[in-house]
């Protein structure tokens, strides 16, 4: 099994707690939350990655790092959107120079602004 088989898992599994009940499903309590509950928990769990980072302790960053990525996904799964979307910018991105990347986001940006 891919490491992408287990993001199409997760995904599918986030789509199914959308209908379940909040009480019987960690996934379905974030989701009924809202969008507040869930960046809440994205932040917690990212200040906890990053401190995690300070250790020397691997198996706690690596920890952490699948507690950021997973509510993430639960994330993206309330924006209706899903691992398949970031995989997918990542591989446009893919042989591009990291400076270029960013240069054409901020001319993308300061195009909108003139625009609006």
């Amino acid at each position: 099994m891919s490491s992408s088989d287990v993001l199409d898992r997760l995904a599918h599994t986030f789509e199914q707690r959308k209908l379940a009940d909040p009480s019987s499903s960690y996934v379905a309590s974030l989701l009924a939350g809202g969008e507040d509950a869930i960046l809440k928990k994205v932040g917690e769990e990212s200040i906890e990655f990053i401190l995690a980072a300070k250790s020397d302790d691997n198996a706690h960053l690596i920890a952490e790092a699948a507690d950021v990525w997973f509510h993430m996904l639960v994330l993206l799964s309330h924006k209706g959107l899903g691992p398949d979307d970031v995989l997918n910018e990542l591989n446009r991105r893919e042989g591009v120079s990291g400076l270029e990347e960013k240069a054409s986001r901020a001319d993308s940006t300061s195009r909108s602004d003139k625009q609006g």
